[in-house]
């Protein structure tokens, strides 16, 4: 079990032709974004552990709709690996607030961006805003990757 991939849900969260992006690492280390979402817990849904965390992570609340991408990292120096899975989801409450605060302390910054936003900013995976703003019926395969640290 120990070399087990580590599995991820992350939200395709898209309001107003923006997707709301978080900081990758804590204290926005590499100045990386990524889609809010983290590491499923045993015993819980999926889709449920996707709300936990989008809401521990930004006050908002959702609900989770189809698989639009499923993605592969790793750190061939420690072995480590993640799969992360995206879904397309819906805003059900909430408004982003700078004073959230993530109870994992990882995320900090939290915004909504536009496709051309992110053009200018480091974001992982490669093909999220491909995915994000293009809706498609199958779910896209991101190529395993190495992990960006």
């Amino acid at each position: 079990m120990a070399n087990s991939p580590r599995l991820a849900a992350r939200a395709l969260l898209v309001r107003d032709d923006r997707l709301l992006l978080v900081n990758a690492y804590p204290n926005h280390h590499l100045g990386l974004w990524c889609a809010p979402g983290g590491g499923v817990e045993r015993g819980q849904s999926v889709p449920d552990n996707l709300i936990r965390e989008v809401h521990e992570e930004t006050g908002l609340a959702i609900t989770v709709g189809p698989l639009a991408l499923i993605n592969e990292f790793h750190d061939p120096d420690s072995g480590f690996h993640q799969v992360d899975l995206f879904f397309r989801c819906t805003l059900v409450s909430g408004e982003l607030d700078d004073t959230w605060r993530d109870v994992a302390h990882v995320v900090s910054q939290r915004g909504w961006f536009t496709r051309d936003d992110m053009d200018a900013m480091t974001v992982k995976p490669s093909s999220l805003a491909q995915v994000a703003f293009t809706h498609v019926d199958t779910p896209f395969y991101d190529p395993l990757e190495i992990i960006l640290k």
